[in-house]
């Protein structure tokens, strides 16, 4: 009978392991709860419709409340205006266009596009992408996909199309899971997806709401694409770090990473580029190389023309046209790979490619269209200062530190990402409360937003209200049919907990020291 019992007891999966499922089997049910909530949620843009007719309202029952504020500094007063009232009823209709046409990522954004539209159709980012995981050694595969992912956020959301499969592929090639591949790729482009060793779009895009959002306070401040580049270069090697440490130590080690289907039907080899393909990438190198130091060129001297006032660099040309900028670097390099690699016969092929990457902006524009009334109401109507004011005074009365405030808005967000997944909409929210609030605080914009890009990455990867949870989930089934939700949540979630935690302690850190987040 003892050695029934004992038997039996070795049988029995180990403590440990009935503490790991019973934590995963809660995490499902969360994620299973914010599934039902968000998908109970109207689009963003109906979203924004509908809280800018509650703030409508608001706004009419705190100036009847005589809700007022005394700004810090000048002792100015600040007093809540009814949207409702003649001159707030000109903002909502008169000015319906102007709203729109001000609101300052619009025209950034699509400018910026232009030119990375030019080089993703040309196939230099993919080439790029390629390159960057078949020069490595099988052993150093799982950072080489990883940084990859860092590389493709220059790409936007057509780096989840790209890497993705593979990601899968390069893992195959190798011997190794390519369910594993296409996690490894799938979190590092989702939970990192603001952090990258170049300048792209998203630097464009929160950098615009953020100096509106800074101009409440200060009418002459100006967040530049370029002020969180020192930490997300830094970040985009810490994560690609973090991810492949996890992979290697933890998940590589599942019992469940077998296939039980065909797998994408391409070769292995295809991952590898063709000769047309490094004589475009070398031709972009050169072109990339002589585009940098001629600017640096133009900058070096005190007396250049591209110089601000007072020969200042932050207040140049090139700093405030920093959109611009990205933009002619991206078509550059961009034609020149597509010229030595076939995409582009002559300068004309390139119109096409911008024409489509102005189509692929068209859902965003939309949505733009829907923040920038509701922004322009909250501005107008004041509302925006008065919590800023208020919350800085109650932090103050808190005798918060820093760290503790950031802190605690970081969870906020990451909360919040799980429902908003839209980086530009949950920023257009956020950005008009908390940067006022910490400026007011002695932190600066920068700061908060290099805050702001954390929390609102690392939860991408485990949100299944993401469209691209769902994609990744498309390719993962390619190679296991039985795969859902629980399948890849379960690879997701243990890397998102430790990218968050060492995330922030990597900002705090940076912050806590007071190096520059950027230029």
């Amino acid at each position: 009978m003892v050695t029934k019992t004992a038997s039996l007891g070795r049988n029995l999966p180990p403590k440990d392991d009935i503490k790991g499922s019973r934590m995963l089997e809660v995490a499902f049910k969360a994620i299973g709860a914010i599934e039902r909530v968000g998908n109970k949620l109207p689009h963003p843009v109906w979203l924004f419709v509908f809280l800018a007719t509650a703030l409508v309202l608001l706004s009419a029952i705190m100036e009847a409340l005589g809700v007022t504020v005394v700004k810090p500094g000048d002792g100015s007063e600040i007093a809540v205006k009814s949207l409702l009232s003649r001159e707030g009823l000109q903002v909502i209709v008169g000015d319906v266009v102007d709203n729109y046409a001000a609101f300052p990522p619009l025209a950034t954004i699509l400018t910026t596009m232009l030119g990375i539209a030019i080089a993703e159709k040309s196939g230099l980012i993919n080439a790029v992408l390629r390159m960057t995981v078949t020069k490595v050694k099988p052993r150093y595969i799982t950072f080489a996909v990883s940084y990859a992912g860092m590389i493709g956020h220059v790409a936007g959301d057509a780096a989840y199309v790209s890497l993705i499969p593979l990601g899968a592929l390069v893992f195959r090639a190798v011997g190794r899971s390519p369910i594993l591949g296409a996690i490894v790729a799938f979190v590092s482009i989702s939970a990192g997806y603001d952090a990258s060793p170049s300048l792209t779009t998203t630097d464009v895009l929160l950098s615009s709401i953020s100096t509106a959002a800074a101009q409440t306070i200060d009418p002459t401040a100006f967040v530049t694409p370029t002020s969180n580049y020192f930490f997300a270069l830094a970040s985009s090697v810490v994560i690609s770090l973090v991810i492949t440490l996890v992979v290697e130590k933890v998940l590589s080690k599942r019992q469940d990473l077998d296939e039980d289907a065909d797998g994408i039907e391409k070769e292995p080899s295809s991952v590898h580029l063709e000769e047309a393909e490094y004589r475009g990438l070398r031709a972009a190198g050169v072109v990339a190389l002589v585009f940098a130091v001629v600017l640096i060129a133009v900058l070096a001297f005190p007396a250049s023309p591209l110089r601000g006032e007072g020969n200042g660099l932050l207040n140049s040309p090139v700093m405030t046209g920093m959109a611009g900028i990205i933009g002619l670097f991206f078509a550059f390099v961009g034609y020149a790979y597509g010229r030595k690699a076939g995409a582009y016969e002559k300068p004309s092929d390139v119109i096409p490619a911008a024409v489509d990457g102005v189509k692929s902006m068209a859902p965003i524009l939309v949505l733009f269209f829907a923040i920038s009334q509701f922004l322009a109401y909250f501005k107008w109507s004041g509302i925006g200062q008065v919590i800023a004011v208020s919350g800085a005074g109650l932090f103050e009365r808190l005798n918060a530190p820093g760290w503790a405030i950031l802190l605690g808005v970081a969870i906020l967000i990451s909360v919040m990402n799980f429902i908003i997944t839209s980086g530009s909409a949950m920023w257009s929210l956020a950005a008009p409360i908390f940067i006022p609030m910490l400026m007011l605080l002695n932190i600066p914009p920068e700061t908060t937003q290099a805050m702001y890009r954390v929390a609102d990455s690392v939860t991408n990867c485990v949100t299944p209200m993401s469209p691209y949870f769902v994609m990744a989930l498309g390719f993962i089934q390619q190679y296991r049919k039985s795969a859902g939700i629980g399948t890849l949540a379960s690879f997701t979630i243990p890397l998102a907990g430790v990218i968050w935690v060492v995330w922030m302690v990597l900002f705090f850190i940076w912050y806590g020291f007071g190096i520059p987040f950027g230029i």
